[in-house]
């Protein structure tokens, strides 16, 4: 669970600075970003028990 609450703001963190850097890749870093945090939010459930 700490591995959880550790990787959504450092995706975060990194979505934003492409988005700044690269603004085009806008659509890119929101769906790899949104697929992330659900893999995320996912894996305890489908591994936990």
């Amino acid at each position: 669970m700490t591995t959880v609450v550790l990787v959504q703001p450092l995706l975060a963190l990194i979505a934003g600075v492409l988005i700044l850097i690269v603004p085009r890749v806008l659509n890119y870093v929101i769906a790899g970003y949104l697929i992330l945090f659900g893999l995320a939010g996912l894996f305890p459930h489908l591994f936990g028990a």
